[in-house]
């Protein structure tokens, strides 16, 4: 996977330590590893490539985890069956594989397997027999086991057209954090980018405990008269998001039970895994409590608003375009 990333996030998890946990036939030499360096430069990405036996792969994890500290553990795949039970440490499972035993066995992969990534010990082959897919089975059978305790620690993310692995159901029934993502099971730089960068962030500020200020944005704001996005609004968000903790503000009618349930869909649709939780109705937008509110509108208390009211589709900021040119000045980006 080749990283064509126009730039990178030196802030986020900054000096910390990321274990990276790679997935079936895959190494730590995985063109994710190098997407993630890129990606996060002021990071530490650890990958080491896994043993074929599961009973050894978690082994070699659990002693890498009391060795060096890891802040955080991003695993796909097969990966995220085994960081499951890493226990104590922020984790992001990405498609994670739980079901590994049955997987081998539905996809007819016994016999010669080939790894998809260069191994440090040389190994480009392996052979799935039946008793290495019974120990697939063992490992399955570890997973969720005194999860009890840590339930923050976990968030879990699932690609809408993932033909491999279907385990949000599973997941979602163990933990309360289970997105979904527009993509497929294998990890590209879009997908860091746009789905599991924002999860990096969410958890550095936790760890840090640093709180951004607040922008709120209403909705009617960002959405054509024909339902698309607006011009621009979708590129000012993801730059906007470095600076801000962004919610989207849509009043509430009378009478609509599932007014909210759309907006949200929309949202997600338009502004990806960041806008996860991210939507509040209220028809008070002067008792929100924040820093910037962008909004055309004057009713529902949006002149109230106690904090800078950035007014869209006035003279300065006519276009998302304007708010965005405001705002770089600001942090001079």
């Amino acid at each position: 996977m080749d990283s064509h990333f126009t730039h990178s996030f030196p802030d986020v998890m900054r000096d910390k330590t990321i274990l990276y946990v790679h997935g079936f036939a895959s190494s730590g030499q995985s063109g994710t590893v190098s997407s993630l360096r890129q990606l996060l430069p002021e990071s530490r990405i650890i990958a080491p490539d896994l043993p074929i036996h599961p009973s050894e792969a978690l082994a070699l994890l659990r002693r890498v985890c009391e060795e060096e500290h890891p802040s955080l553990i991003i695993a796909t795949s097969m990966g995220g069956m085994y960081a499951e039970t890493l226990r104590g440490i922020d984790r992001i499972l990405v498609n994670p594989a739980f079901e590994m035993g049955q997987t081998i066995l539905k996809n007819n992969m016994l016999g010669k397997i080939t790894f998809l990534n260069p191994r440090s010990d040389g190994q480009q082959e392996f052979l799935m027999t039946k008793q290495l897919q019974s120990e697939y089975q063992w490992a399955t059978e570890q997973c969720f086991v005194g999860k009890d305790q840590e339930t923050a620690l976990v968030y879990g993310l699932f690609g809408i057209e993932d033909p491999t692995v279907h385990t949000f159901p599973l997941f979602s029934s163990h933990y309360p954090s289970a997105l979904r993502f527009h993509g497929e099971h294998r990890l590209n730089d879009s997908i860091l980018l746009h789905s599991v960068l924002p999860v990096v962030r969410w958890i550095d500020d936790a760890q840090s405990q640093r709180q951004r200020e607040l922008l709120y944005i209403s909705i009617e704001q960002t959405i054509e008269r024909e339902g698309r996005p607006l011009p621009s609004v979708q590129k000012a968000y993801e730059e906007l998001l470095n600076h801000y903790d962004i919610y989207f503000v849509a009043s509430l009618p009378a009478n609509d039970v599932t007014y909210g349930s759309r907006w949200q869909e929309w949202v997600f649709e338009t502004f990806g895994v960041a806008s996860y939780h991210h939507l509040i109705l209220t028809n008070r937008k002067d008792l929100l409590y924040g820093d910037f509110l962008i909004d055309a509108t004057t009713a529902n208390g949006s002149t109230g608003f106690m904090s800078t009211r950035i007014e869209f589709g006035s003279a300065a900021f006519k276009t998302w375009d304007d708010v965005r040119s405001y705002f770089s000045l600001m942090h001079g980006d």
